[in-house]
């Protein structure tokens, strides 16, 4: 079985409907499990979902976790399907472990994840082509080591400390020459 995770703080914005939809048409066509991270407002509504659609018994839902560098590295695949997201910090720690992102093009996920190569992108509320295109790739097993390899390689190349913080002293230095 492969593996799903989701992580947020379970409030509308991130769309935990959208993960069990996501999920239960991804689980149609391949053996998985959901982990679902996290606690808030709307995970009642998403536990009943899963009861309703009949999926509840391969879906866990372990409330706040404080070591997900443990749980991360498992999963086959990160579904974060928000309304809005001004960064996506934990889409890039789940490709920093090689796990592939499935998202809504939104906010600053596209800076994150790369359609195609590092996961994959659709416009809010399009459960069906992130099920869809979350089952084509755990189905070919070359083509996910390829995007698994390519999520860590660019989360490592681009958004590592050293990188980050040398850009920062560029742009400070910029700043304060041009004063």
């Amino acid at each position: 079985e492969k593996l799903l995770i989701h992580l947020s703080n379970f409030r509308p914005v991130k769309r935990v409907l959208d993960v069990v939809e996501i999920f239960d048409r991804l689980r149609q066509r391949v053996p998985a499990t959901l982990v679902m991270i996290g606690d808030g407002p709307d995970r009642p509504a998403a536990e009943a979902l899963c009861r309703e659609k009949g999926i509840a018994p391969y879906v866990s839902f372990l409330g706040n976790m404080p070591a997900l560098e443990a749980v991360m590295p498992a999963a086959d695949l990160y579904v974060l399907p928000s309304n809005s997201e001004s960064f996506g910090l934990s889409a890039l720690e789940a490709q920093a472990c090689g796990v592939p992102v499935l998202g809504y093009a939104v906010g600053g996920l596209p800076e994150v994840v790369v359609h195609g190569e590092t996961g994959f992108l659709r416009e809010v509320g399009d459960v069906s082509g992130l099920a869809d295109d979350g089952a084509s790739l755990i189905l070919d097993s070359a083509r996910y080591d390829v995007m698994s390899r390519a999520s860590r390689e660019r989360a490592i190349r681009l958004f590592n400390a050293d990188e980050i913080v040398s850009r920062y002293l560029a742009l400070y230095e910029r700043v304060l020459a041009a004063a």
